[in-house]
């Protein structure tokens, strides 16, 4: 078949193609890194910019917070820098300042609340526990945890349970007192000037400053 054109030019032009796909390809490719915006003189946010994209997440928000504070602490000399005044500036530095502040406090109230959580979650296994230990107080009692191995497993479990700060309450010959007692019978008594605990008959317990339970007493009162 007859070839229509000169077949040097279309060689020619298949090559220019070739070596601008190339020069194409190889282009360096420049990453936009300033903190601030040239156009709009606001601040940048590498890690939304990156949880935008698709990229994942990395570390609790704690940490996040923290990178996002790291990343935008620009100083006011080098907005100006970039294309923004004094005032604009200045007015950056304050917002993030705000910023600052807003995760400080939002960290300090995470661990709080990671405190308070913990101390609960503490608070519900010992409450759970409490029967088991009217039983064990019930059997050493009746003389059943005289000596033994289940002796040795329930002076285990109340050791391992004052670890985590279980205290007994079960004082006797000490004032009255409602916070921590509980009076199922009062009686009068010869000799006390106030009304002082004279027999327990169910131990109370408390963690720290928080009362588990109160004690059930007979109290002795003046006569």
């Amino acid at each position: 078949m007859p070839h229509h054109g000169n077949e040097e030019e279309h060689g020619a032009s298949g090559d220019r193609r070739d070596a601008e796909q190339r020069d194409e390809n190889q282009k360096p490719v420049i990453h936009d890194n300033r903190k601030v915006d040239p156009k709009t003189g606001q601040a940048r946010h590498p890690d939304q910019e990156r949880t935008a994209a698709g990229e994942p997440d990395s570390g609790d928000a704690l940490s996040q917070a923290e990178d996002i504070l790291n990343s935008v602490d620009v100083p006011a000399a080098e907005s100006v820098a970039q294309g923004a005044n004094a005032g604009e500036a200045e007015e950056l530095k304050n917002d993030l300042r705000r910023l600052q502040a807003e995760y400080v406090n939002y960290r300090k109230r995470v661990e709080r609340d990671r405190a308070v959580a913990g101390e609960m979650a503490v608070i519900g296994v010992l409450n759970a526990l409490l029967p088991v230990l009217d039983d064990v107080d019930a059997a050493r009692q009746h003389g059943d945890l005289a000596d033994g191995p289940f002796a040795a497993i329930a002076a285990k479990l109340e050791n391992a349970l004052k670890t985590y700060g279980l205290v007994r309450i079960d004082e006797t010959g000490v004032e009255f007192d409602p916070t921590i007692h509980e009076a199922l019978i009062q009686q009068p008594g010869a000799d006390v000037e106030t009304d002082t605990v004279s027999q327990v008959l169910r131990s109370g317990y408390k963690s720290g400053e928080r009362v588990l339970r109160a004690a059930q007493v007979i109290v002795s009162v003046p006569a």
